[in-house]
Order: C-alpha cells, then structure tokens, then sequence
C-alpha cells in the first residue's frame, strides 16, 4: 500500500516466499491516493529484504507503481501508467515458466485442501513431472514423514477454468489440478508413480499455540436454544472441521463431554466457535491457553508473538506501559504518518489473551494492532490476566430490578432485569479483584409501614453487552463461556429453527394494525377532502401536501400488507422465511414500521390543524 507501507502481513508473506527462493515482484498499489508516499515505502520495503536477509537476486527485483481503482500500472514512480500491461509483462518477464520433464515418472505435489460432501476430501496441487490420469494407480509419499508409503487410485481428476472445476482424463506438468479419491490426503503429500516414490520438499505446516476445551454444556439453562447439544452432535462437528481446516487440531480427553482444540490463535478459535454458533450448536468453552514445549536442554519455552501497533502519539505511553506489564519487549519506536507511532513488540502469546479489548479502550478506539507469530522463546514468567473478580449469582430465577440496583453498586453487570440466571452464573464484573456473590433475583419485602422516598423508581446502568471475543477474553481460568445461538439477539439467524408461531403471531399482528392504520388514514383524507376551499392559496397548498403525504403512506402500507399476506400463506416454507428475514433485515422492522408510520400519522394531523 503507498500509504500504510510494510504491514505485518506482508512480511510474513515474504519470509515464507524467500525461504523458498521465489522470485519477488513489488507492487505498490493505491498510488492515486493524496496521501501516498512511494518514495518511504520503497525504502521500507529494501529494509525489509534485508532484515529477512534476502540474496542479490531477490534484493534486485522490479518495482512496479499501480492504481487498482483506475487500473493502472507503470514501471516509473513519476509516470501514471495507461492500463495493467506492464504489470503482466514484468509477471511473464520475471516468474519462470513450468519445469519438468514430462517423460519422467509422475510427481504431483499437494498444496491446499478442498471439501465436497459428495467425494469427500480434494487435494489441490501442481503437476511437477511425468502426467497424472484418471483411474491411475499412484503412491502417496511425504517428505516431513518418510515412512509414510500408501497405495491409493485417482478416482476424479480437475483443473481449473478461472473459479470452477473442469472434470478431465489428463494433466501434464505445470496444470493446477484438484484430485478426488484419496480419503487422508494432507497438505505437503506427493502422488507419485508406484515403482519411483519420491517426495517433494516442502514447507512444513506451522503448528497450533493456542488451546481451548470445547465442552457439552450441562448448565441448568442447557438445551433450551441449540438445536445441537450432545457431544456426539458435538464431536462430529469438530472432527469435520478438520477436512478443510489444516491448522486446526482436535484431541478427545478422557471424558467423552469434553474435545481439547488447537489452533493458531485466538481469532482462529473464535471464528470456529461463531460459525459454529450460527449453526445452532450449544456448547461450552474454557479460557484459551498456550501450548508450551520444552528445548534440548529440557527447559520450558513458549510461542512469542511480533506485534506490530500503530497508534496516535498520545497514546503511546499507556500501550508501552501495558504491554511490558504482559512481559512485552519494545524492539523498535518510530512516528509514522499522521501523527501516528509505530510500535514493535515481542511478547509471549498468552500477554495477548484479554488484550484487544482494553487495547481499544486505553486508545479511544483509534489503535491498530496487527501480529504474527515469531517462533518459541524461554519462558516470560508469570502474568496476571485479570485484575478483577466476577460478579457471580447467589440463586436460580429470573432477575428483578430491586437486586439488580443493589448488585449494580459492586461492579458492571452483563445481565438486565427479567433474565434468566442460576447460581453460580457470571452476571458482571466486580470492581475489586475477588469474586463475590450478590443477589439479582432479590425482591423487595412488602410491608404496611411507607416512608417518604421509599417508594421511589429505580434507576438502573445500562448493562454491559459482551460481543464473543470479549466474553472470551474475559473468562477467566476456572470459567466457562456458554455459547448458545440466542433467538433474541440474532433473530434473523434463527429464522429457520425459532418456532413457528412467533413470526405467524408477529405477523398477523402487525398487519392488524396496517390495516387499522390505513382506514384512519383515509379517514383524514376524505376529511380533508370535504373541508378543502378555493377561498386560500396557502391553506390549499398545505391541503394538497398533507394529502400526498397520506397518499404516500397508504400506497406503503398497501405494500406491507400484501408481503405480511403472501408470508402468512406460506409461513410453513422455509423459503418464505428466508425471504422474510431478507426483505425485513430483521424481526423488528414490521413494528418500526407500525411506529414510523403512527409518527407521520401525527404530524399528518398537525398540518392538517395548521391548514385549518
């Protein structure tokens, strides 16, 4: 990018793509922004070859200047270019053309998995010598697992024309190609001839550093909103996960309520545990945890993290000060563009867990953080990742505003009145660091005795709502996180499993009350009609714009009701819900239509008491 330069992305790109001795072709897009600097990324860009220690031939590599928007693209940094030409010249000048011999025994190696239910797993791979055939007898070899030697059969054969698939008999050397029939075929698989297996080299996939237990959730609240809850339900779902998901590592524990799950991250975890929510799984998950290993000489070290921030200078201090509290170490400071700083820490990868929230909020929400991971390093030491404690329910109920107010004086609550909670839930965040247990389902006591401002209303703080990476950032080590798919948040979500009558009952309802607003509509209109006289220029015109008002909102309405008719006609065809939950966004938009239209309803009637 000519304005943000070097991201942490692009250097992990690079590393990978130099350690295999790739040619290198920079591109510096988005040169018709104002604010572009080619000039400083350039410089950013050398720098970072060399600090990746890049040879002579990959530090002399083209630089090219483009304009995506504009599709543009030159070789000069002071010349705008016409079109994208001398983009794909310098690709076809400087990225060397397929090697191999194609009388030689066949070698094809794997680089991507792919999933169809129908064939079951797909490699995804290059042909580097010899052809591949359907129906061909080959050897599965790899070069990280040299004792891995399984005769399998090409069953399917595909390359590729532009997204989709094209079934073919043959490929030769150079061709994409996508092969079926092959049950436990892995990233980094080579398919070779039967009597000639030999591997081809190739990166080894990095391994996960974050793990977290995925549990069947046995809460008194469990089963009332998941559609699937067992651990069979449970286990199947992850075990499928990994047909498509390389980096990701499933481990049954000693009970079968409980899957231990690694992966590379905590947004990687986070993203199967939303996926799997907007599935109607419901389930249990613990706080993520790293996952330590031990050197040569039995000392214990742990994944580190490069993290690179990008933050206004005011905020800087708050940010160094933090992170080094989480064992960070500041490698590098400099000011970038727009009164902004460049921060670049290491820092182990458990300092990050419960990081990014406070992160936004120490920073006004104006901070950038990016990271990457940069192998083991010795262990930091201890860090604390909570300074304060739960909020935790004394007892089973519903909450009431009288325990909500008294509870509300000892922390920040995540729960409102007239929820549901059980003894022992996690309903706020105390503001000392032990945890304590308060009664939110307390009422008050009744009496004959009344005092002045006994009786007063009750005023309560808005609740704070926990998105799913703040819930797990929160947690602490002896918490669990229930994720459940809740029909009163995601509504739209659970079109196709909440119950039936629901949406029927919401529906008749408001077209009840189109309807009842359309007759008094035009009840205002034919009033206005009768009462209409030529007698006033100003008295007419306001007439006339009260009138295409009403007009306006009764051709609405006429239209609100024939989609509430022609869904309540089909409200058992999942296709109609769906196409509700498309046209109305979501379940509320009937009644914020009822209440926009009661709204102009009123000011009809102011105008029409003005023009009278």
């Amino acid at each position: 990018d000519a304005f943000e330069g070097a991201m942490p992305q692009t250097k992990f790109v690079l590393k990978k793509a130099l350690e295999l001795k790739l040619p290198v072709i920079v591109c510096i897009n988005k040169m018709d922004r104002p604010e572009a600097r080619p000039e400083e990324v350039m410089d950013e860009v050398l720098e970072l070859f060399i600090d990746l220690e890049a040879d002579e031939s990959q530090l002399d590599c083209p630089f090219l200047f483009a304009s995506a928007k504009r599709g543009t693209a030159s070789l000069e940094i002071e010349k705008e270019g016409r079109d994208m030409v001398p983009l794909f010249e310098t690709i076809l000048q400087s990225i060397p053309a397929p090697k191999g011999d194609p009388e030689a025994d066949t070698q094809a190696l794997i680089s991507t998995i792919d999933y169809n239910e129908y064939v079951g797993r797909i490699g995804v791979g290059k042909v580097y010598n010899g052809c591949l055939k359907m129906n061909q007898d080959v050897v599965l070899v790899n070069a990280h697992e040299q004792e891995k030697q399984k005769k399998v059969k090409v069953s399917k054969l595909y390359e590729f024309d532009g997204l989709n698939k094209v079934e073919v008999t043959e490929a030769g050397i150079g061709s994409i190609v996508a092969i079926a029939g092959i049950g436990d075929i892995q990233i980094g698989d080579t398919i070779c001839s039967l009597g000639h297996p030999s591997p081809i080299p190739f990166q080894k996939i990095s391994e996960p550093t974050i793990a977290m237990q995925f549990l069947v959730n046995d809460s008194p609240l469990a089963g009332k909103e998941g559609k699937y809850v067992t651990s069979r339900h449970l286990r199947e779902r992850l075990f499928r996960e990994l047909n498509t998901d390389v980096s990701l590592r499933v481990e049954e524990t000693d009970t079968t309520e409980s899957y231990k799950v690694s992966g590379r991250g905590e947004l990687h975890l986070s993203i199967l545990i939303e996926t799997m929510r907007r599935e109607g799984y419901e389930f249990a998950v613990s706080k993520a945890e790293v996952l330590y290993k031990e050197d040569e000489n039995g000392k214990r070290t742990e994944p580190m993290e490069l993290t690179y921030i990008d933050v206004p200078e005011s905020f800087s201090g708050t940010v160094i000060e933090k992170l080094s509290q989480r064992k960070g170490e500041l490698r590098n400071m400099k000011t970038a563009a727009g009164g902004y700083t460049r921060l670049e820490f290491s820092i182990p990868s458990r300092g990050l867990i419960g990081y990014r929230g406070e992160f936004l909020t120490d920073t006004k929400g104006n901070g950038v953080m990016n990271t990457i991971f940069d192998g083991y390093g010795p262990y930091k030491g201890d860090i604390a990742y909570r300074k304060q404690g739960s909020l935790i329910a004394y007892e089973s109920g519903e909450t009431i505003t009288y325990g909500l107010f008294n509870a509300q004086e000892r922390g920040t609550l995540f729960v409102g009145p007239g929820e549901k909670v059980y003894g022992g839930m996690v309903v706020g965040q105390n503001g000392k660091t032990d945890d304590i247990e308060v009664n939110v389902c307390k009422k008050k006591q009744l009496t004959n005795t009344r005092a002045s401002g006994s009786d007063d209303a009750l005023r309560l703080s808005p609740k704070k709502e926990l998105s799913l990476e703040e819930a797990i950032e929160f947690i602490d080590t002896d918490e669990l996180l229930e994720i459940t798919a809740d029909i009163g948040k995601y509504i739209v979500d659970a079109y196709g499993t909440a119950p039936t009558e629901l949406f029927d009952m919401q529906c008749r309802i408001q077209l009840e009350r189109c309807r009842r607003l359309a007759c008094r509509l035009r009840t205002v209109s034919d009033a206005l009609v009768r009462t209409e006289t030529p007698e006033s220029g100003e008295h007419a015109a306001g007439t006339a714009v009260t009138l295409e008002m009403i007009k306006q909102n009764l051709l609405i309405l006429k239209q609100k009701e024939a989609f509430l008719t022609e869904f309540l006609a089909h409200s058992g065809s999942v296709s109609a819900r769906l196409k509700a939950s498309a046209e109305l966004d979501d379940a509320a938009g009937v009644i914020r239509l009822a209440n926009t239209l009661r709204g102009e309803l009123d000011q009809c009637r102011k105008e029409n008491k003005k023009s009278n």
